[in-house]
């Protein structure tokens, strides 16, 4: 709860100062991202990949996007699960803070868009506190949320196969996060569309 005051004079790394600073304007890109973690829990799970992916001006910008396979060995030897896909992944490969830091610098201070996204941002928040920084301080849209405030839902829950039926997004069998990405970015631009809500 008082999390703000071990913090009050403590140095950071200088690419988070660098970060911090760049929330002196208000962004126009989005950025749409995924994570693959070992599971829910940010005290307990690590990230195994990100994807991200910025849209600006109402378009998906493909050479605008980050993607990475975080080397988690020690945990996945720790907790006894494989590590094939590392091996297999076609993905740039890159360690937790080297990870964690270059997309603290892809997302600079854009908009976050994600599906559920509050679980990524406390994945990220967790591995961002192991690498000595605060929190990250981006706004953030869900587009199942944005969906269900469309629809006047407010209990039903949405999953991404849900939402591309729903709006006849093909889809593949088999995602990475910069996949996941590119298919959340999708849905957002319909869903923003369909909101009526401007950059």
């Amino acid at each position: 709860m008082l999390d703000w005051i071990k913090n009050i004079n403590k140095e950071y790394p200088e690419f988070w100062k660098n970060y911090l600073l760049k929330f002196e304007k208000k962004s126009s890109r989005y950025v749409v991202i995924s994570t693959e973690s070992t599971g829910l829990n940010p005290a307990k799970d690590v990230i195994l990949s990100l994807g991200a992916m910025a849209v600006i001006n109402d378009s998906i910008i493909i050479g605008d996007s980050f993607e990475a396979v975080l080397l988690q060995y020690k945990f996945l030897h720790d907790n006894g699960i494989s590590n094939e896909f590392i091996i297999e992944s076609k993905q740039p490969k890159l360690g937790e803070r080297e990870a964690i830091q270059a997309f603290i610098e892809f997302i600079g201070n854009s908009v976050l868009v994600g599906h559920r996204i509050h679980y990524a941002v406390d994945m990220i928040n967790e591995a961002l506190e192991r690498i000595d920084c605060g929190r990250i301080k981006n706004e953030a849209l869900d587009i199942e949320i944005m969906y269900r405030k469309l629809n006047d839902i407010s209990e039903k829950k949405f999953s991404i196969d849900d939402l591309c039926t729903i709006f006849k997004i093909p889809q593949n069998e088999r995602y990475t996060s910069s996949e996941e990405a590119y298919t959340i970015a999708l849905l957002f631009l319909k869903l923003k569309s369909r909101l009526g809500f401007k950059i």
